[in-house]
């Protein structure tokens, strides 16, 4: 008969089931999977990132990667909050870039509702910043791997050539689509609450 786990063992439960609902995640993800984790707003919002990042970097591997990278640090950081894994620090950390993504997001459709209004250095140091609050709030908890997930995904998307690019293209374009639909699905979840 196994005996209980002693406290100071090393032994615990809930830490085993959190790893293992991080490396379920971590051999999973993909666009279906992230739309049973994330509302169909949110869901369109990847879709879209994902056409700009493939017809941006003209790789459907790239733009793939980035998506899933994305999803995967969602995924976790929403697994490490509903179980409880973050100190009062981390959610302090953790409000304070819910409101610079906001920030962030509202500067985004601003630009593109404004015309003649981007600002390249001011955007990618909104993101940086939210870069980094992502770094503080992951740091004790997920491995380097996801810090390099992290860097990856801002790499790409707080890149200020690429946001300068995207939003001086001709808005009839396809950039202009996506930066649409992309501006829609960012209001509808401020409009929910969502963001």
């Amino acid at each position: 008969m196994a005996e209980a786990a002693e406290p100071g063992s090393g032994f615990n439960s809930k830490s085993v089931a959190l790893r293992a609902q991080k490396k379920i995640l971590g051999k999973m993800a993909s666009k279906n999977v992230a739309k049973a984790f994330v509302d169909d707003t949110t869901g369109e919002l990847l879709d879209q990132l994902y056409k700009l990042a493939k017809l941006e970097t003209g790789n459907k591997k790239e733009a793939e990667k980035l998506v899933k990278d994305l999803v995967k640090i969602v995924v976790k950081i929403s697994i490490l909050f509903r179980n409880d894994q973050l100190n009062r620090e981390e959610i302090q950390i953790a409000e304070k870039f819910r409101r610079n993504f906001r920030s962030a997001a509202m500067t985004f459709i601003s630009f593109y509702e404004v015309d003649f209004s981007f600002d390249k250095k001011f955007l990618t140091k909104n993101l940086e910043d939210c870069r980094s609050l992502i770094h503080q709030i992951i740091d004790r908890h997920l491995t380097a791997k996801s810090h390099g997930r992290v860097d990856h995904v801002f790499n790409y998307y707080a890149n200020g050539e690429m946001l300068e690019r995207v939003f001086q293209a001709n808005r009839d374009g396809p950039y202009g689509t996506i930066l649409k639909n992309i501006v829609d699905n960012l209001n509808k979840l401020m409009e929910e609450g969502s963001l």
